[in-house]
């Protein structure tokens, strides 16, 4: 199972994440995400590895992975 990351280097808090994988992000009152599950890269659960992907390929500075 793969999980997602964060490159905080990278993160302006666009918040396209949190509206594409609402089941493992949320956004914090600055738009930033933050994971629902209390991990820091949330685990991706197979009937949510299309949508990760998605979200990974939408990032707008490329600041989220699947690792």
């Amino acid at each position: 199972m793969s999980r997602l990351h964060v490159d905080w280097t990278r993160c302006d808090g666009h918040g396209a994440c949190a509206e594409l994988v609402p089941e493992l992000l949320a956004s914090d009152e600055w738009g930033f995400p933050v994971s629902r599950t209390g991990e820091r890269d949330p685990e991706v659960p197979a009937y949510l590895a299309e949508h990760a992907e998605h979200a990974v390929r939408s990032c707008p500075l490329m600041a989220l992975s699947r690792v």
